[in-house]
């Protein structure tokens, strides 16, 4: 079964199709948007049709659009002509499919996304906010024009129709060695120290995987390790036209582990962050959603040379050390840690004869 999404305009006179809303950055090259617009022009006048694809960073709520502010910031548009002598792109298998099931009088498009745009990512809401939450989405919109792009002509909101789609990363197929660091710390009063080493097996975690984290402790001060405790932090670097970064912890989980003075320790600790238990903590950066679905922490932006919204994490471990000065944990280590989902089985196939089409109201 395949399903074909569709939205139709409010004048009924466009119908934009698509067969996915997720496309895949493969790092050097992103999945082309390729889609097709259904046109019945008996309502059109001297209106020509338009679709564009938009790339935006979306920090207040459309709710909040009013006297002439606006809280939408696009970072990459592009807009064709359909209808009429528009351009035809080379046609795919998936535009085959599309026109196949759209029927007679429809147009297709192809639109490539850049490497350099962020994937979607959206920021938490808080318990009170209300309207669509803030972050970086995609938009396919076809509408209705005299000009292309004319910022004083109004274009009415029944005379377009949308789909928000989402651009997105999946790990790679190999993983690498995991990350290892040590510290080796003295205190006051005594004359050795201790000396911490923490590591992961993979460079990589799938969203929802246990994370294994080797522990090894050599306590030769004469201090006591009383606990351990391992924090994880997401880094949301926000890179527009200024420069924002903030850190929120994800997960902080204490392992009531003691080691005396004189004596070692060696034992794997296992975590696993979730947004479960992160519901409340606003702007914490998610995994772009669509309408209704299910999300999950945001997946580590891989590529570091975009726009728009970038997501890191790091896991601290922790020692708690009696008598070791001012601060409760004194001796810290850090590892990076990249979340992501694993890529899923099965592609599109033109030979698919059985559709389901879902109207969709976003």
């Amino acid at each position: 079964v395949c399903r074909v999404f569709k939205k139709t305009s409010g004048n009924g006179g466009l119908t934009l199709y698509l067969g996915k809303r997720d496309y895949v950055d493969h790092i050097t090259k992103v999945e082309a948007v390729d889609g097709v617009v259904k046109l019945d022009p008996a309502d059109f006048g001297d209106r020509k049709v338009f679709v564009q694809l938009a790339c935006a960073f979306r920090y207040g709520s459309e709710d909040l659009d009013v006297m002439g502010l606006c809280f939408r910031k696009d970072i990459w548009i592009h807009q064709v002509q359909l209808y009429p002598d528009g351009t035809k792109p080379a046609l795919s298998a998936m535009h085959e499919t599309l026109m196949k099931k759209a029927g007679d009088n429809s147009y297709p498009f192809s639109f490539e996304i850049p490497n350099n745009l962020p994937c979607s990512v959206s920021l938490q809401p808080g318990p009170e906010d209300k309207g669509k939450a803030c972050g970086v989405d995609f938009e396919v919109k076809t509408y209705l024009a005299k000009e292309k792009n004319n910022p004083d002509e109004k274009i009415e909101k029944k005379d377009t129709a949308r789909l928000v789609i989402r651009k997105i990363q999946y790990a790679p197929s190999h993983v690498g060695a995991g990350p290892k660091a040590d510290v080796c710390k003295s205190f006051m009063m005594s004359d050795k120290p201790v000396h911490l080493e923490a590591s992961m097996e993979k460079d990589l975690y799938f969203h929802g995987e246990s994370i294994p984290i080797k522990v090894k402790i050599n306590n030769e001060s004469n201090k006591t390790v009383k606990h351990i405790k391992i924090t994880v932090e997401q880094t949301t670097d926000i890179v527009l036209y200024s420069a924002d970064k903030y850190t929120k912890p994800v997960l902080s989980q204490e392992f009531g582990e003691t080691v005396e003075a004189n004596s070692t320790f060696e034992k794997t600790l296992t975590i696993k962050p979730a947004l479960s238990e992160n519901k409340e903590k606003r702007g914490l950066a998610l995994d772009g959603r669509l309408k209704d679905e299910d999300t999950n922490l945001a997946s580590t932006t891989m590529s570091k040379e975009v726009l728009g919204i970038l997501v890191s994490y790091k896991i601290k471990i922790n020692l708690m050390v009696a008598g070791g000065g001012c601060s409760s944990f004194d001796v810290t280590v850090e590892l990076p840690l990249n979340l992501m989902h694993p890529k899923p089985e099965g592609t599109f196939s033109p030979h698919i004869v059985e559709f389901v089409t879902t109207e969709v109201e976003v």
